[in-house]
């Protein structure tokens, strides 16, 4: 199953401890970038590193929000306990996608340049991953979740234009269409990916 193209990027930018400290968006992005390259260039296991990684992700992405978007209008037609069942696997497959490759950074460097408040609940942060040996720079748009300015969190990221949340919704929704509407379809290819 196709996954975010640049996921790995997304947890470059997420917070291992409270968020509250850090309330303006673009300051938020830093003391994320700063947290996540500290992990990263470690000397800690492997292991130990998904541990600190998730949970910054479970404290600092709204994964239930994403996950509740890239259901698109299905989220519209199942009933409670399908929803609760997809939350759940959701959850679990954001963490493994991440977590999973994320490991393979050791000190990115990311610089935020500018943001752009759109409305009382969402904030742009406009970021750029620096170029190294082995990857070009990379323009990294931040949509900061911004409705409770106490706890700021990422809602998506939109890399060169291109916007993850929306890239899973399709092919979430494209797994659902493909299969006669019938959501556990969804289903089994999350339980499959969260196998392997």
């Amino acid at each position: 199953m196709k996954l975010f193209k640049y996921i790995t990027i997304l947890f470059l930018l997420i917070n291992f401890k409270s968020i509250s400290i850090a309330k303006d968006p673009s300051a938020l992005i830093n003391e994320i970038v700063d947290k996540a390259a500290s992990i990263l260039s470690s000397e800690d296991p492997v292991e130990s590193k998904i541990i600190k990684l998730n949970a910054i992700a479970e404290s600092s992405v709204d994964i239930n929000g994403i996950g509740l978007y890239t259901l698109g209008k299905y989220r519209k037609t199942i009933d409670d306990d399908e929803k609760s069942k997809y939350q759940k696997l959701f959850k679990s497959y954001f963490l493994k996608s991440f977590s999973s490759r994320l490991v393979d950074y050791t000190n990115p460097r990311i610089d935020v340049v500018s943001q752009k408040k759109i409305n009382e609940k969402y904030t742009i942060v406009n970021s750029v991953l620096e170029a190294t040996s082995k990857r070009p720079q990379v323009k990294i748009d931040w949509r900061i979740y911004t409705k409770n300015p106490e706890r700021p969190l990422i809602r998506d990221l939109i890399v060169e234009g291109l916007s993850l949340a929306r890239t899973q919704k399709e092919e979430f929704n494209s797994i659902i269409q493909n299969n006669d509407g019938d959501i556990n379809a969804l289903f089994k290819t999350l339980e499959e990916f969260l196998i392997k």
